[in-house]
């Protein structure tokens, strides 16, 4: 009786035209899927969010010029994304470099099509946040000074040239440094160490803004700035515990040390401020929740809560401390993307070779080879990017121009590019 009970209940699903699937195939999970259509909404509330936390840093007259640096991305990247970008990153006709043109304008890609437990087109959407943000990221380098339509073709070239590859060596199939083990579980290395490595070239091949630093350069809204801060904040969510790619522990893990890294970098920069300069500023709150969210991003899915608040903390004084070197050694980077991002994404690659304990070993397990391979990414990205960037941008301003006119700087931005003003009161 029971094996004729067991044979009626096989046969159910096939008289119903539904196929089990087979054994070691994965089928489709509607938890996994609707956790990562949520994540991916809130990686993309991430720009506006970004465009906020950079515009209110500016100066009046060049809000919306700073705000267009993050919305474009939105439109140019996102585009790029799916006639090549995916394919250069995710596909699997190419080698330890580069995707390989197999999947350009998503070929062979369905609505039935499956990446893991998860509808590809969802993972295609959820990655191509990431590649929207990242050259967003940069932006903050450059503003109130590089020519918008120059920065839209480079934000075209760079995702082409810099970050599709880095993150096929990264996350794609046969990628090298996914082969030699490196660990980066949201973007540390990806988006944060490319971004900062990228704003620094273009920083040097721009110049510095007219009147640096003999001016004062106040951010007009700082108000702006916090409730930016605030939404990167909680897209950050999406962007760390949905590279879990499922509801899962680990996704929970991911999120609770997202949120208490942030913590403890807001923390500690204000910590750091209070020592040096005698007051906690509002902009080091800001600045602080995003250099812990940067830090955890590479070991969110590998590194407890515990060790989360090390991560963040120790971000939250490094990075302070890195971006009050800017002063003395003279560069411009405007909103702080190499102190920030650069170094936060540096130091937390590093230090999950340090402190993972989930999934991995790392130096305080005894596994010194973790320690190593992480640094190894760390220069790799740094190096390319920065090489990458340099000649792109040189490049750039030999054939289209890359700097504004001085007279648009006087005048501000949003007027000399746009036509419009950020406040008409």
């Amino acid at each position: 009786m029971f094996v004729l009970r067991t044979s009626c209940l096989t046969l159910i699903p096939l008289l119903l035209g539904v196929a089990p699937a087979l054994a070691g195939e994965q089928a489709l999970d509607t938890g996994d899927t609707a956790w990562l259509l949520v994540s991916t909404a809130l990686v993309l509330l991430m720009l506006p969010g970004l465009g906020l936390f950079y515009a209110g840093m500016v100066r009046t007259k060049n809000v919306l010029s700073t705000l267009m640096m993050s919305f474009i991305a939105m439109g140019v990247v996102a585009l790029q994304w799916i006639v090549f970008g995916y394919s250069f990153a995710f596909g699997g006709a190419g080698g330890a470099l580069f995707g390989g043109f197999d999947q350009l304008f998503l070929a062979g890609t369905g609505p039935d099509t499956l990446t893991g437990t998860i509808p590809a087109y969802v993972f295609v959407a959820f990655q191509g946040m990431f590649a929207i943000i990242t050259p967003a990221l940069i932006s903050g380098s450059v503003v109130e000074r590089m020519k918008f339509s120059t920065y839209t073709v480079f934000i075209l070239l760079w995702a082409m040239l810099v970050y599709d590859p880095l993150a096929h060596w990264v996350w794609g199939d046969g990628g090298w440094l996914l082969e030699l083990g490196a660990l980066d579980f949201a973007g540390g290395t990806v988006v944060h160490i490319s971004s900062g490595a990228s704003a620094l070239a273009a920083i040097l091949v721009l110049g510095k803004r007219k009147g640096y630093p003999r001016e004062a350069f106040v951010p007009h809204n700082l108000t702006m700035t916090l409730l930016g801060a605030g939404l990167l904040w909680f897209g950050w969510f999406g962007f760390n515990a949905g590279s879990a790619l499922a509801a899962n522990g680990t996704a929970a893990m991911a999120l609770l040390s997202t949120n208490t890294a942030a913590a403890a970098g807001l923390v500690c920069w204000l910590l750091a401020e209070r020592m040096r300069f005698g007051k906690p500023s509002a902009l080091g709150a800001a600045s602080g929740c995003v250099a812990g969210l940067v830090a955890i991003t590479p070991g969110a899915g590998f590194i407890t809560p515990g060790w989360a608040m090390l991560v963040g903390g120790s971000a939250g004084f490094v990075c302070f401390y890195a971006v009050c070197l800017k002063a003395r050694l003279g560069y411009d980077d405007a909103l702080d993307v190499l102190g920030v991002h650069g170094v936060g994404g540096t130091l937390g690659a590093i230090l999950t070779g340090v402190v993972a304990t989930v999934g991995t070993g790392s130096l305080i397990t005894g596994d010194g080879r973790q320690f190593v391979v992480q640094v190894v990414g760390v220069v790799a990205a740094a190096a390319y990017a920065f090489v990458v960037t340099y000649v792109l941008c040189k490049s750039l301003d030999a054939v289209l121009g890359l700097r504004s006119e001085e007279a648009d700087e006087v005048v501000g931005l949003d007027q000399a590019e746009h036509g419009e003003v950020g406040y008409s009161l």
